[in-house]
């Protein structure tokens, strides 16, 4: 969770949608608990319908003619696609869009997730000792998610052949297989029990493994739960993980280059070191 916007013209405008939202979709906001994402491009909040049913409304906003494609539409087309995914996705409740001096604004109404997510940071900053079913639940969502078919894309080749000569120094390894993605499963989008998997924004096709290989890439100043990252997912390692693997060492190295994430620097070339081994090996 981030803080409010510095400018306060942004804070208050998007209040305000975010008030207005609520009124055209019929429910009750309960006061004092807002949640600000990046810059204050989100604001989210507890919700009541008007039945009593908790409820999560959260409000995006974008310039309106950015208001389009992954990103945009990211919610909407999963709840399509996945719908509460055997209980472990937020359904998708009410979509409510409006603009307003050539800004969009998307109102997303959700089931309400009670259960905290098991890191306030992407990056875990303590081992974690999950039950054997925690595990379960997790590559068993993934493998649905992996299985669905979307003209969606979450990482694209031109970026690989980009970016892992860049930040890891190899050609980029061929990918043997595309499959359905998350793409942004790490700890702060990840709850305990029961498991829900949280910002289904940017999900799409990508290398077989990449939600493997990110939640091991944000795992890596814990060992212990690292190696049980690995465990859980053996495509980690092998010949068709490898390409995964490096896409998303290569995407975290270059957060690190422009001063993001600068915590795992050392980690992210430790693992980048491994990788080139591996790949010259073969």
């Amino acid at each position: 969770m981030y803080s409010p916007p510095p400018d306060p013209d942004t804070e208050s405008r998007m209040r305000a949608h975010h008030a207005s939202a609520a009124r055209a979709l019929d429910v009750r906001t309960e006061p004092g608990s807002e949640f600000w994402g990046w810059a204050g491009r989100t604001l989210g909040a507890p919700a009541l319908t008007v039945d009593g049913q908790p409820a999560w409304l959260r409000l995006v906003s974008a310039p309106e003619d950015k208001a389009s494609g992954k990103l945009w539409d990211g919610a909407l087309h999963a709840q399509h696609a996945f719908g509460d995914l055997d209980g472990h996705r937020p359904a998708l409740l009410a979509v409510h869009d409006a603009f307003d001096d050539a800004t969009a604004y998307r109102a997303e109404l959700s089931v309400r997730v009670d259960e905290p997510a098991l890191s306030d940071d992407p990056i875990l900053q303590h081992d974690l000792h999950l039950p054997e079913s925690w595990w379960v639940d997790l590559t068993g969502a993934l493998e649905k998610v992996a299985a669905v078919d979307t003209d969606r894309v979450a990482v694209r080749q031109q970026y690989m052949d980009r970016a892992i000569p860049q930040f890891l120094g190899i050609p980029a390894p061929a990918v043997t297989r595309w499959t359905t993605a998350h793409a942004d499963v790490h700890w702060a989008n990840l709850t305990g029990s029961p498991l829900w998997l949280l910002d289904w924004e940017g999900w799409g096709q990508a290398p077989e493994g990449f939600d493997a290989a990110t939640l091991y890439a944000y795992t890596l100043l814990q060992p212990d739960t690292a190696a049980r990252v690995r465990a859980a997912f053996p495509v980690l390692g092998s010949p068709a993980g490898l390409a995964a693997e490096t896409a998303v060492c290569a995407q975290l190295l270059q957060t690190v280059n422009r001063g993001d994430n600068l915590i795992l620097a050392d980690q992210l070339r430790t693992w980048s070191d491994e990788l080139r081994h591996l790949l010259r090996q073969r």
